[in-house]
This record gives C-alpha cells, structure tokens and sequence, in this order.
C-alpha cells in the first residue's frame, strides 16, 4: 500500500498518521509493521516515532495476520445492554479484557467469543469486538462491536469525544474544591515502565474533570468524568494532584484489596437504536461496603 503524507500531517508521528489512515489494523500492529522494516518513508526505514513534515511518501506492506490465539471459554458475562450492534459489559475488577503478556486464558475476550458468533474483527485477531478498555483492577461498563461497521461507529465517537465516561473513584486526602479539572499531559514514565507520567508536562493531551460527592476524614468520594482515553489517566491525573485513588499501589496509595475504580456510565450514540443511549453499571458489593464503613465511621454532627 501506498500512501502520501499531506501538508496537513505536517508534526504527525509516522504511527499515529498510519493508524488515521488505516483503521482496520491495530496500533500495536502497525508498530510492529514498522519496527520489522515494512513501512518506509521515501524509501528509508524509519522509528514509529518519526515526525512527518508533509509531502512523504509512505509505503506499507503488511504482514500475515496472526492466526486467533483467543479461545472461547464458558465463563459468566453480566450484560447490560444489547443490541443488533453493541453489548454493554459490566466488567468485574480483576479481569483482563484481552490476551496479553503472561495473560492468555479467562480474559473477557474468551468470554466474549464463547456467548457471541460474530464480533468485529477491526481490533485485531486477539481482540474481536474491544473499542476500549478498562485497565484490570478497574470495574464498570465496557462497549463491544458486535460488527465492523459498528466497531467504526463507536471508534469515530471516541476519537471525536463524544462519548461520555462517568467513574466513581475514592481518593486519599481530603479534596478542597467541590469540582476541578486536570489537564496535563501524560506519557509512560521512562524510570518504570508500568507507570505514566505528568511531570515532564510532555506527552498525549488529556482532560480528566471530577466533582465531589463526599468527604471522609481521610478520604474523597468523586464523580470523574473524562474527555479523552489515555492508559492509566484517572490514576495518574488524581496521583499528580496529590490525591491517588485508594488501593492503588502503583501511584504510592497504600495496599487495599481492591483499587476503588469504577466505570459508572457510558453514554453513546447507538447505531441500531438511533438515539444516545445510557448504561450504567452499580457500584459492586465490596466498593459499596467500603463506603458504608467510612460513613459509619465518621463523626456524628
């Protein structure tokens, strides 16, 4: 395949112009593509990161699709919502979405593919019918494609924000303001991969806004809601303004059962029903309990 680059993709990162211009293939594949000398600009071998400054010519020769390695497992799915084109997952805390490093059984694809004949293709061969992830100690509602042509539709409303993604998260120290807004860059952390970053104040764009809905001695009840999907943006958003979600070790909170995370609402334009559509998925039972052991133990006024 052949490509040009624009004046317009003039600053693009040659992996993020590639993924605009070919959606049916993955990021991560693409990457690969590139790292394995399959993509060239004007005839040169060149990083993922490569910035363009328009007018290159791109060619891509794509390599053999990875044969299915996801198997269908019988295992429980909590639906929420469904659809001639969507479903609407309620995903425990714990569970993976897809396979990955150390990770090839028991993920909510394996599920997926056991309960349902067809799903979109576009994610990749490991990851039939996944628009977006929750990250594994994160529950709450996830979207699948049942079909490609709706796999696009979702993938555009993301891309273009109109999604709206509600979490319910309780964070240590007490929150000031009763609404605030984060927006600094975020990136992986060079010193340890696992994590991201704010503090080089480089990186993708991202919005993370939340609103306070209880305070505790030690604690903060927020509503987040946020304007883009980067990896791990709640956690480090909230860590880097000194309030890291409870449970969650790998941003300094101290050891918990669980990470209190949860994707709360997902609203989103239905292809089938044409109309926005809301789910939601409750609080689980044990972020539940959490709560009502701290309102139980605050001081009576």
């Amino acid at each position: 395949m052949t490509l040009s680059a624009s004046p317009e993709d003039s600053g693009k990162r040659l992996d993020h112009f590639l993924q605009a211009q070919l959606p049916q293939y993955t990021r991560s594949r693409l990457q690969s593509w590139i790292k394995d000398g399959r993509v060239t600009v004007n005839g040169a071998s060149v990083k993922a990161s490569a910035v363009l400054r328009g007018g290159e010519r791109i060619e891509v020769s794509p390599g053999e699709l990875p044969a299915l390695k996801a198997s269908p497992e019988d295992l429980p799915i909590d639906i929420l919502y469904e659809d001639a084109s969507v479903i609407a997952v309620n995903k425990p805390a714990g569970l993976i979405v897809h396979a990955g490093a150390g990770a090839h059984s028991g993920t909510l694809v394996n599920r997926l593919i056991h309960h349902f004949a067809k799903l979109s293709q576009l994610g990749g061969d490991l990851r039939p019918g996944i628009v977006h992830r929750l990250d594994k100690g994160t529950s709450g509602v996830l979207l699948v494609a049942r079909d490609d042509a709706a796999h696009q539709h979702l993938a555009k409303q993301f891309s273009g924000r109109t999604v709206e993604k509600v979490y319910l998260a309780l964070v240590h120290g007490t929150v000031g303001a009763d609404s605030g807004r984060v927006n600094t860059p975020i990136e992986r952390d060079s010193a340890r991969r696992t994590r991201m970053t704010t503090r080089s104040g480089s990186g993708r764009s991202a919005l993370t806004a939340y609103r306070v809905l209880e305070r505790f001695e030690k604690y903060t009840f927020l509503e987040v809601r946020i304007g883009t999907g980067r990896t791990h943006q709640i956690r480090v958003h909230l860590a880097s303004i000194g309030h890291a979600v409870a449970g969650d070790r790998l941003y300094g909170a101290p050891p918990a059962e669980r990470i209190f995370l949860h994707a709360h609402r997902i609203v989103f334009d239905s292809q089938v029903a044409a109309q926005r559509v809301t789910v939601e998925a409750p609080l689980p039972a044990d972020l539940q309990e959490w709560l009502v052991r701290l309102q139980t133990a605050r001081p009576q006024v």
